[in-house]
């Protein structure tokens, strides 16, 4: 089991048995991901290259991507940080992340990757004239986002970043939970989430977290980061460990699915009514409802993988092998075609199938020959 970065194994000392669903789900969650950046260049928001024909329709699909898709890969970092830190030292288990998560992102943040993003935005919003040999050198004019031009937060590889973070954040906290999850107090816990429906009582800690960093949107509840707050992940990674700690957990979440998926659905479609048509009796309990939704996506998710993804198949080792070179790759290349496409007199539907083509079938080429067979760059894309 992997998150974006994590770990080629789910197995622990004591060999558990691999959980191949979330192998599956992890692939899933990065293909979303994909089709969301693609989406981008055509959603009604500002963008770092914007096509000159726009999409409603796109914007409110994207909008129901956001309410899960983030919350998927933290949950799932967690999972693989509880496999890793039965395997490994708190010691080790940090130059691991250093190695998986810092390097990819200093990488990135420095080089080549993300400076070609802050280029193509730059010019296609006609702030800048020049190549990108040109623009180099005023990379690091300022901070991005702040009137500047160099990405601190590493644009899309802000989820690494902070990944790292959290990771050292709770490290005292997912020790002691390893140590301490046959004692009684943590066994009553997991007695009592395992019990028909309080599963969905999970949400509280992220309902409760949306109403206080909802009253701060313009500092620590700022959601620029694919739809939420940074403190908000933080329960989601810190809810994803938990439920990593008794295997009984997967088994409930399966039971759940059903239920999960039309909760889900129901609570986004009124969210998105509400988006639609700006009622306001539900503008106040947005927050809430968003978080009730997101673990309700997330049990339907892991719940449907467990029962129907729990087997391998031989592309999946070399799939959860690209997932993090293709998560470090993606959103440039898809500027880049973005970029080109922009002015292009075709209808939405063939440029976004376009950009998906070519984005897709580039970022597979230049990661089977440029990273996967190169020592040098495996270690700069976090790859062992």
């Amino acid at each position: 089991m992997q998150s974006i970065a994590g770990d080629k194994t789910s197995t622990t000392c004591q060999r558990t048995e691999r959980r191949y669903d979330l192998d599956w789900i992890r692939i899933f969650g990065m293909l979303i991901i994909f089709f969301y950046h693609c989406g981008r260049s055509f959603n009604l928001e500002d963008w770092h290259v914007k096509n000159n024909t726009l999409s409603p329709g796109i914007s409110i699909i994207l909008s129901v991507l956001e309410i899960w898709m983030m919350p998927l890969f933290f949950m799932i970092s967690a999972m693989s940080s509880y496999y890793s830190l039965t395997r490994r030292s708190p010691k080790q288990y940090v130059l691991e992340r250093f190695k998986r998560l810092i390097i990819p992102f200093i990488f990135g943040t420095f080089v080549i990757i993300v400076p070609v993003q802050v280029y193509i935005e730059r010019a296609s919003h006609g702030h800048f004239e020049g190549s990108l040999i040109d623009f180099y050198p005023h990379y690091f004019d300022g901070l991005y986002a702040l009137g500047g031009n160099f990405a601190w937060m590493g644009l899309h590889l802000w989820y690494l970043e902070f990944l790292f973070i959290f990771s050292i954040l709770t490290l005292p906290l997912f020790v002691v939970g390893i140590k301490k999850k046959s004692s009684g107090p943590f066994t009553n816990a997991v007695s009592f989430f395992r019990k028909p429906g309080a599963i969905f009582l999970m949400a509280i800690p992220l309902v409760l977290m949306e109403i206080f960093v909802g009253q701060y949107r313009d500092s620590i509840g700022l959601q620029a980061f694919g739809g939420w707050s940074l403190l908000t992940y933080l329960v989601f990674f810190i809810a994803g460990y938990f439920v990593s700690l008794n295997a009984g957990f997967k088994d409930t979440i399966e039971k759940h699915r059903t239920s999960a998926i039309f909760l889900a659905f129901g609570i986004t479609v009124v969210l998105t009514m509400n988006y639609l048509y700006d009622i306001g009796s539900i503008d106040k309990y947005e927050d809430v409802l968003t978080a009730a939704a997101s673990w309700s996506w997330l049990m339907a998710i892991f719940g449907f993988g467990s029962r129907h993804l729990s087997f391998d198949h031989p592309i999946l080792k070399y799939a959860n092998e690209a997932v993090l070179p293709f998560y470090i790759l993606h959103q440039t290349i898809i500027v880049i075609f973005g970029f080109w496409i922009m002015d292009c007199e075709l209808g939405v539907a063939s440029k976004y199938l376009l950009l998906i083509l070519s984005s897709f079938v580039t970022i597979m080429l230049v990661y089977e020959f440029l990273i996967r067979r190169i020592k040098l760059m495996r270690f700069l894309f976090g790859m062992k």
